[in-house]
């Protein structure tokens, strides 16, 4: 199933993030993207905005509708829990599907203060990092069971997964530690720092 389906009709931001997918700093950079899961009702999409400081999910939504209700509702999430400052510098990057260019989520974008990047047409190394958590969340969630019978039961089991992944799991990339023990980590030292200063 193709996910990605760009609309031609609608002019892009261009690529500001050019597969550098490493803040030095929380809130920096958020990639986003959805994945789909077969159920015995349809499908269920399922999206995710990262935090590319420490790989965080910030965000994340399931919904029966690939519609750009539910990717909006990620960002909200996102929005809601981070607060980003309405100064700007925080990069949104994401692929050039239908939902992620769309008036209204770009406008969200704009009220929020964040600069929208898009990366190329059916180039999934533009999008790395939102890949990678898409498959991780594959691997560790979706493909352990055999069949999922319910939205609610994705809905549930992903929770508590971005719980885990947020909380508990080490990651490499970052020094083996979870992403809230390195963001945890990075404002420990600013603190430090400040109180040098």
């Amino acid at each position: 199933m193709k996910t990605t389906i760009p609309d031609t009709s609608v002019p892009c931001p261009r690529d500001k993030v050019n597969r550098k997918f490493r803040a030095p700093a929380p809130n920096m950079l958020w990639v986003s993207d959805f994945t789909y899961v077969s159920t015995w009702q349809g499908f269920v999409y399922v999206a995710f905005v990262i935090d590319t400081f420490a790989n965080r999910i910030v965000g994340w939504k399931a919904s029966q509708s690939a519609k750009t209700d539910f990717v909006l509702d990620a960002l909200e999430q996102a929005l809601y829990a981070r607060r980003p400052a309405h100064q700007g510098g925080l990069i949104h990057h994401s692929d050039r599907g239908s939902q992620y260019v769309s008036i209204r989520y770009t406008e969200r974008l704009g009220k929020a203060g964040i600069e929208p990047s898009v990366g190329s047409v059916g180039d999934a190394y533009d999008n790395a990092l939102a890949e990678t958590i898409n498959g991780l969340y594959k691997t560790e969630v979706i493909r352990r069971r055999s069949s999922w019978k319910t939205m609610e039961q994705v809905e549930l089991e992903t929770l508590k997964w971005v719980d885990w992944f947020n909380n508990r799991r080490l990651l490499e990339p970052i020094g083996n530690i979870p992403p809230a023990e390195a963001e945890e980590a990075f404002y420990a030292n600013l603190n430090t720092l400040d109180m040098v200063a």
